[in-house]
């Protein structure tokens, strides 16, 4: 079947992609670089026709906080309308785990009123929230750091391999619409702080991390259960060391 993906130049488009070719079907990667631009409606009616799955990985090019609810609430009525019109049977959107307990954030409330938007659409949906991706972990730190220290919160994180957030993807596009939320998540769970230090000595970063359970999560308070996920999430099979075994060092 013809699959359009939204953000399929992307960490994890470009996966879901490559997985969707193996398996046979006719994928179209959508976005900006290929002509098909979901925020201005630039080629979203030629590559929707005859589409019978579309997936959407997109995310926005800026954090601030009007610029990235915008882009959240134009793309999604503009895939919406596109997907009306060329009968579109099945809509599945990336979000993050915990997006209703990080209202705090600018960022997260874009992401529920993504949500919003596609329980609202009328066109049968999957929604998929991950984890934070093992890739993320050095704007984590980045997010920390001060001179030569960075200071990270010690609430628990559950992060994932994107490879496998992107194989979870392409196995829902072979189902049909679940109409709910389904969550995504790494095999293991400890404290915030961890997951960074190892990534930092991996990488022969000598910074200090400094364990702080008052630091934020970009500016919004954080707990246990911020970003983790129900007991029911399904859990991707790459661990956290076993990834970094096989991520280049980068100084």
């Amino acid at each position: 079947m013809k699959v359009v993906v939204i953000g399929g130049t992307g960490l994890i488009g470009t996966q879901l992609c490559t997985i969707l070719r193996t398996k046979g079907h006719k994928v179209l990667a959508a976005s900006p670089q290929t002509g098909v631009n979901a925020l201005t409606g630039e080629g979203l009616e030629d590559a929707l026709t005859d589409t019978h799955v579309v997936v959407d990985v997109a995310n926005s090019p800026s954090f601030d906080d009007a610029a990235v609810l915008a882009f959240f609430q134009t793309c999604g009525r503009n895939l919406f309308a596109a997907e009306k019109a060329a009968g579109v049977g099945h809509h599945i959107a990336l979000s993050v785990v915990g997006t209703e307990r990080m209202l705090a954030s600018g960022y997260f409330r874009a992401k529920m009123a993504q949500e919003d938007l596609i329980k609202q659409s009328g066109v049968p949906f999957t929604l998929v929230r991950a984890t934070q991706f093992f890739e993320f972990m050095g704007a984590i730190a980045y997010s920390g750091a001060d001179a030569n220290l960075v200071r990270l919160s010690t609430a628990a994180l559950q992060p994932v391999a994107s490879a496998d957030v992107a194989q979870a993807l392409a196995d829902l596009v072979e189902q049909a619409p679940a109409n709910r939320t389904v969550e995504v998540a790494g095999p293991e769970r400890k404290p915030l702080v961890d997951f960074v230090r190892s990534y930092l000595k991996h990488h022969q970063d000598a910074r200090e991390v400094i364990a702080d359970p008052q630091a934020t999560y970009f500016g919004a308070p954080i707990d246990d259960q911020s970003l983790t996920p129900a007991a029911d999430a399904r859990l991707g099979a790459l661990d956290f060391q076993s990834w970094l075994a096989n991520t280049p060092v980068q100084r």
